[in-house]
């Protein structure tokens, strides 16, 4: 687990005497500064003197308080034990949440009402969620999703995809269910909720899955969410997945899945507005968060985007993708999304924009703000041509419209690649603005790969590739980076 120290007292070594790590960073750091001074760029100041606080923020942090519509205290709390349930890690309780969940949805109109998990290991097959409901997870509370695939009942694909994401027809329910909710809280005293993915994970890597995997939590068309203080583990899926919502905040959690494990995202929203992501831990085999909006030609009839979105102080490792990502599918349009404070390390790639022909939308107005990096193979990477379309039916002639990029204040350490940019032709990503970026660990020969791409650098180190160096766009650039706070309210 990251501790989240500042990396100046981890190279410290918890000593008084500098180690020689320590001592080689700073060698390395004056070196860069003084050519940076040389060529007028501008090391971030934030990594020169240090960090504030433990996380490299500040103490007064800003908070998702905003999004998320406080409810009062639930009129009725019981215990999944006042309904029989036995949490001695074999006994099946599907029918044991779900005869509790309809009882409590009685008092959706009378107060609301609150489930206990108490210490123990509950199994459990998926189950559903009702509105004015808090599922609470006391300390010690583990639950455990079934082995029994009759447990994770087939569902409708979502229509935004047309299909199921890995295979043609429906896909299995998540453990965790919610359609058409608002005023809904899932927390706890840090439980945790465990998908025991691993014989999802054996079907995926045996070929012989025959429906899409379900997600540890999913809510759909829902509304003032809250998700926090608890961890999220071995999702046989993408670990949390709000499409359709909004108003949902998602803070204080550790979600951890092995890094070889396929497909196991951190935090997917996917067609959904005013979402904050803050205060998280993750490791997984996927992004860490991705952002979506729906798949080809499906997400492109829905038209419904992925806007006003937060993603604050998370941190984590991923061996094969991205701190976070924006897309793949992002058919739907994703807008106004801020990326601020994020610590990736051991990583292939920082922050990644994935795109394809025939995904149409957009991807407009992107801010990347505060990111440190350490051992991360390529910093920065927007991606085209996956090759991966749900079926015959998409056009190659819907191209997304990139516009709109804002990244500032970057470190990475020992990086191994310099950033690839690569739009698409006759669709070229537009207003790509950068500012005090630093990647350090470069080879003398690594050198920006751009294509289809256009913008503004300054203060980048090493410098960026032609396309990026136009004057045109640099007043529209700087005048946005200098004021990076954006309203969402």
């Amino acid at each position: 687990m990251d501790s989240e120290k500042s990396w100046f007292g981890a190279a410290m070594g918890g000593s008084t005497r500098p180690s020689w790590a320590f001592l080689l960073l700073l060698f390395t750091v004056i070196a860069v500064s003084f050519l940076q001074i040389r060529t007028k760029t501008v090391f971030p100041s934030w990594v020169v003197s240090g960090v504030v606080g433990e996380t490299g923020i500040s103490e007064e942090a800003p908070s998702c308080a905003g999004f998320f519509r406080a409810v009062p205290p639930r009129k009725v709390v019981m215990s999944i034990k006042d309904f029989g349930g036995v949490g001695d890690g074999v006994t099946s309780n599907t029918e044991t949440f779900r005869r509790a969940i309809r009882y409590m949805q009685s008092f959706g109109n009378k107060g609301g009402a609150q489930l206990n998990v108490p210490r123990g290991r509950w199994v459990t097959g998926s189950f559903n969620l009702t509105s004015n409901f808090t599922l609470f997870l006391e300390d010690g509370a583990v639950i455990l999703g079934s082995q029994d695939l009759k447990d994770w009942p087939i569902i409708e694909p979502l229509p935004s995809y047309g299909r199921g994401r890995e295979r043609l027809g429906g896909r299995h329910i998540s453990l965790i269910h919610g359609d058409a909710l608002t005023n809904v809280v899932i927390t706890g005293e840090n439980g945790t909720i465990d998908g025991q993915g691993k014989m999802w994970w054996e079907l995926w890597w045996n070929k012989t899955l025959e429906h899409t995997r379900g997600h540890l939590l999913e809510l759909k068309n829902s509304h003032n969410i809250l998700i926090s203080n608890l961890t999220f583990m071995n999702s046989p899926f993408w670990t949390i997945h709000p499409v359709y919502c909004s108003n949902v905040v998602i803070k204080d959690l550790t979600i951890l899945a092995p890094l070889n494990a396929p497909n196991t995202d951190g935090i997917d929203p996917d067609s959904s507005t005013s979402i904050c992501i803050e205060d998280c831990y993750i490791e997984s085999g996927d992004d860490l968060v991705a952002v979506k909006s729906g798949w080809d030609q499906y997400g492109i009839a829905m038209a419904l985007p992925s806007s006003n979105i937060i993603v604050r102080r998370v941190s984590g490792t991923t061996p094969t993708c991205s701190g976070v990502g924006i897309g793949s599918e992002m058919s739907g349009g994703i807008s106004n999304v801020t990326v601020e404070d994020l610590h990736i390390r051991d990583s292939a790639a920082g922050v990644r924009i994935k795109t394809d022909e025939g995904r149409g939308g957009y991807v407009v107005n992107i801010t990347i703000n505060n990111i440190r990096m350490e051992r991360v193979k390529m910093p920065v990477r927007f991606s085209r041509g996956s090759n991966d379309h749900p079926d015959d039916g998409w056009n190659p002639k819907a191209i997304p419209k990139i516009k709109g990029i804002f990244i500032s204040n970057v470190v990475s350490l020992n990086s191994t690649k310099a950033p690839q940019l690569e739009g698409i032709e006759g669709a070229p990503y537009e207003g790509i603005c950068m500012k005090n970026v630093t990647l350090l660990g470069l080879a003398p020969t690594a050198k920006w790969q751009c294509e289809f791409v256009s913008g503004f650098t300054d203060a980048v180190f090493p410098v960026s590739c032609p396309q990026l160096q136009s004057n045109v766009s640099s007043s529209w650039c700087l005048d946005h980076l200098k004021n990076l706070q954006i309203d969402y309210s």
